[in-house]
């Protein structure tokens, strides 16, 4: 079974790809001390990105963590990404789709996407409206 470390790195390199098959260019900060995976340059924009790997939540929803946690000092601490980064890229294993969220569309713990329900709510977050596509950032 593999750690999380790992699946994320799986994660980052499968969503850069698709970036720069995309288009895009794509640049990858240089240690782990930036709250943003990699930087996408759309040739207007450059965008601070944080890839995340979503799971499956409930039979039609998704689920990825719109925060960062870390251990220091064998203490435990959770932080938001607001104004350390500009999107979400998030992959979702079981079908490798990939979802672009505004950091400003995201919620602060944990961010749900459905793909169907039988009521439409305003506080649901369809999945349909994240999807990547060439002209996502």
């Amino acid at each position: 079974m593999r750690n999380s470390k790992e699946k994320g790195d799986e994660t980052e390199i499968k969503i850069a790809s698709r970036l720069i098959e995309a288009g895009y260019s794509v640049s990858v900060p240089f240690g782990d001390n930036d709250k943003y995976d990699l930087v996408v340059d759309d040739g207007v924009t450059l965008h601070r990105v944080q890839c995340k790997t979503a799971w499956q939540n409930k039979p039609r929803t998704i689920r990825f963590n719109t925060h960062s946690q870390t251990t220091k000092n064998g203490e435990y601490h959770e932080q938001t990404y607001r104004e350390e980064i500009d999107a979400f890229c998030v992959r979702y294993p079981e079908t490798d789709q990939l979802y672009w969220i505004s950091v400003n569309e995201a919620t602060t713990q944990k961010m749900e996407l459905r793909f169907d329900a039988a009521i439409d709510h305003p506080s649901i977050n369809w999945a349909a409206d994240y999807e990547f596509s060439e002209n996502c950032p």
